[in-house]
């Protein structure tokens, strides 16, 4: 059998550890910097202490060779709770992003004494069949077909193919701001060192424990979900909303499947009513 030694996950905090802890999970080859950091203060000005952190093989925490990742999904809620460790948090408020939301959902099945309330934003209900739900856009699929022909250890194939990315489940309602979105890319790649061990979220496993199993969520339940989500149609976030007893969903309209600024409003307004009722 063999051990793998617990990884470093990199975290950074904003705010006042004395006020009520919330942490943000992000999503698929997202480093922490996809919580970005007005966005984050934006929440702190709220009464809040607010946690980010690297996922494993994104940002600056531990990184595996491409192709190969030695964890699951289910290592990964664990890392959630390594970080609340580090902070000294018992039990927090937990917001997630799309496979960020997944693992968000496993926090709180897995560990639900330390879930305060749980905040899931463009994902998808876990251990549960989607298959009659709408799928994945066309159009978002055959560009994410065209990943398979970028070499992920060239930087320029790489910023330019997710700038592309970005565009392609950016808003439908608010424009999109290319030059922008590049330097932040390239800030990002920067820092990490590239994108290519991130990859292997592509590639994980997990959570089967968990199936058929969304019923017996304890944490209240907040779903935030854009309209117009090219990679999880918002029907997936009313499937989850419908699963869990007592769940909120609020619609962003026009929205896609990202956290533009000029919906920070809505969101942070959302999550932070949702804390307090909790």
């Amino acid at each position: 059998m063999t051990t793998i030694e617990r990884p470093e996950i990199i975290s950074e905090a904003f705010g006042d550890p004395a006020n009520p802890p919330l942490l943000l999970i992000m999503g698929a080859m997202a480093s922490m910097l996809w919580w970005p950091e007005a966005l984050c203060r934006k929440l702190t000005e709220a009464g809040l202490f607010v946690i980010r952190y690297d996922n494993r093989d994104t940002g600056r925490s531990t990184k595996y060779k491409p192709g190969e990742p030695p964890y699951t999904f289910d290592d990964m809620a664990d890392d959630a709770m390594h970080v609340l460790d580090d902070h000294g948090i018992d039990k927090a408020h937990v917001v997630g992003m799309s496979m960020g939301g997944m693992i968000a959902q496993f926090v709180a099945l897995k560990h639900p004494s330390r879930v305060a309330s749980l905040t899931v934003i463009s994902s998808s209900p876990v251990g549960t069949d989607t298959s009659h739900l709408p799928q994945t856009s066309d159009a978002y699929t055959e560009h994410s077909a065209e990943g398979a022909k970028v070499d992920w250890s060239d930087h320029g194939q790489v910023v330019d193919f997710i700038v592309r990315d970005a565009r392609a489940i950016a808003s439908i309602a608010h424009p999109f701001d290319e030059a922008g979105t590049r330097a932040f890319i390239e800030q990002d790649y920067d820092r990490s060192g590239g994108f290519l061990s991130a990859t292997n979220h592509f590639m994980l496993k997990g959570g089967a424990a968990w199936k058929g199993r969304l019923h017996e969520m304890e944490a209240p339940l907040l779903v935030i979900h854009g309209t117009a989500d090219p990679i999880f149609p918002v029907e997936h976030g009313e499937a989850l909303a419908e699963a869990v007893i007592g769940a909120k969903l609020i619609h962003i309209e026009g929205g896609g499947h990202e956290l533009h600024p000029d919906d920070w409003p809505e969101i942070s307004a959302a999550i932070v009513a949702h804390i307090q009722a909790s």
